[in-house]
Order: structure tokens, then C-alpha cells, then sequence
């Protein structure tokens, strides 16, 4: 559910705005690591004191949203829990609607947020995280077979970036490890996480996408997937982007972070 900067706003000005809701990457965008990215925390205060309602969307993995939440909150970004929807988010639906008993490649902390194994079943599918602990042969051998076991080859794949950003520079996601799961089984993984339709349209929770702007770091994941569901995309040049890496479809807008997102998106809504 988006929630509004002030908790209400007159509904003349909301009518006269041309884009009444964002949906915000994390990693990347509104922060890298342990740093905000510039100016970051005062410009999310400025979008919300407009009157446009955020929603943060992320395909990270690797953090549970109570540690997403409690790190947001630790560098000066003022959200409510409720306010993250995440990749995994959209797994444990999927995992619980589909009554599934997955093997996890997940990192511990992420692992929280799915419903414990059955020790009384087998595992019937496989979920794929960042994970780098999990990533070695032990692990993905037993994926492996897992898979190979089940005739329907449920391979769950929570997102598959190719990389990621951190402090040191840009890291391996889990790209490589679905798609070598997928080389070596023949099946074909289910993708949860941006850019697929079905993340877009839970983390739109039934706002129109034609007055909703995308914000993020990835012009495929963030941009494309958001473009292709009617919203507007802001890419940032912060996080994972690279100068070189060809724009198809190009983004409604093009600014150096987020912070400059915001300013396009308060002109926009003074026109």
C-alpha cells in the first residue's frame, strides 16, 4: 500500500499532479552500502512533502526487509516497514500460494522471511538468491539433483541481475548461477523479481502506472521492466550504471542520482 508524504493531501492538488506516485529502487539509488547517495535523505523528504506517495521497490536478495528497514533507517531515511516491497517479498507469496517445499540458495539473513522446510517432504523446487556463501559446488549440486528429481523443474529465480554495487566496485549477482542451473537441467526458471510484469504489478498494489515514475539504477531491471508496464523511468547514474551500456527502451529521463530525480519530478508536477 503506497502512503503519502503528509498523511493527506487536497485532492485538487493530487488531481493536478501529473505524477502521483514513485516507485524507488534502494540499492544503488537511494543509497550504496552504508552511504546515502547524495543529498539523498533531504530529497526523499522534499518528494514526500509534495504529496507524491513512495513505494521502495528492490530485487536485492540478500537482506531480509527487516534488515533493509533497520539500515534505511540507521543512515537518515525515515519509511515505515510497510513501505519495502521487495523481490522477496514476491517470492514468499509465490513460494506459500504455490505450497511449494523449495531448497533455498538463500544468504541466512534473507532466509528469515520464507516459511520454514517440510522435513516431511522432499524438496520440490529451488530458490535462487544472492547468495555468495551458498554459491559453491556442494550447494548448486544439490540444486541440481533437487531439480532434476521433479518433473515440473520448479526453478525459482527471486531475480537474476547480472551485477550488483558495492563499496569495493561492482560484485556477480545471481545471473550466472540461475542460468547455469538452467544449462545443466534444461528447465527454465521462473523470474519473480524486476524486470517481470508480476513484480511491477504487486509493488503498483492497483495504482494507475500511467501518473507513476520508476526511479532506480538499472535501465533494464529498473527502467525497462517499469517502461513496459505504462510507467515513466528516471535513470540514475549512480549504483550499477554504466555510460556504455545501450538504452533500449531510453528513459523518460536521464539525471546523475536521486536527489535529481526529484527535482525533475517536482518541475514535472508544476507544469
Amino acid at each position: 500500500m503506497f502512503l503519502s508524504g503528509r498523511g493527506s493531501v487536497i485532492s485538487g492538488k493530487l488531481r493536478r499532479m501529473s505524477i502521483k506516485a514513485a516507485l524507488i529502487d534502494l540499492s544503488g539509488t537511494l543509497h550504496v552500502e552504508d552511504d546515502p547517495t547524495p543529498n539523498a535523505v533531504e530529497a526523499l523528504a522534499r518528494l514526500r512533502d509534495s504529496g507524491v506517495s513512495v513505494r521502495f521497490v528492490t530485487n536485492t536478495t540478500k537482506d531480509s526487509k527487516g534488515t533493509l528497514h533497520e539500515r534505511l533507517c540507521r543512515i537518515g531515511f525515515h519509511l515505515d516497514r510497510s513501505e519495502i516491497y521487495s523481490s522477496l517479498s514476491a517470492a514468499v507469496t509465490f513460494v506459500q500460494s504455490g505450497k511449494l517445499n523449495p531448497y533455498y540458495l538463500l544468504s541466512e539473513d534473507a532466509r528469515q522471511d520464507f516459511p520454514p522446510e517440510d522435513p516431511n517432504r522432499c524438496p520440490d523446487s529451488v530458490v535462487v538468491g544472492l547468495a555468495p556463501k551458498a554459491f559453491n559446488y556442494e550447494q548448486m549440486n544439490k540444486a541440481f539433483n533437487v531439480l532434476l528429481q521433479n518433473k515440473e523443474h520448479k526453478l525459482v529465480a527471486i531475480h537474476q541481475g547480472k551485477y550488483y554495487k558495492r563499496s569495493d566496485g561492482l560484485a556477480l549477482g545471481p545471473g550466472c548461477f540461475v542460468k547455469g542451473l538452467e544449462y545443466a537441467t534444461g528447465c527454465t526458471a521462473k523470474l519473480i523479481g524486476k524486470p517481470n510484469p508480476y513484480f511491477f504489478k504487486g509493488a503498483l498494489d492497483g495504482q494507475d502506472p500511467s501518473f507513476c515514475v520508476m526511479i532506480g539504477d538499472d535501465a533494464n531491471d529498473d527502467i525497462g521492466g517499469a517502461m513496459a508496464m505504462g510507467l515513466q523511468g528516471i535513470l540514475v547514474k549512480t549504483g550499477k550504471y554504466l555510460p556504455d551500456v545501450a538504452l533500449s527502451p531510453p528513459p523518460t529521463a536521464l539525471v546523475e542520482n536521486f536527489a535529481e530525480a526529484v527535482d525533475w519530478i517536482l518541475k514535472k508536477n508544476q507544469v
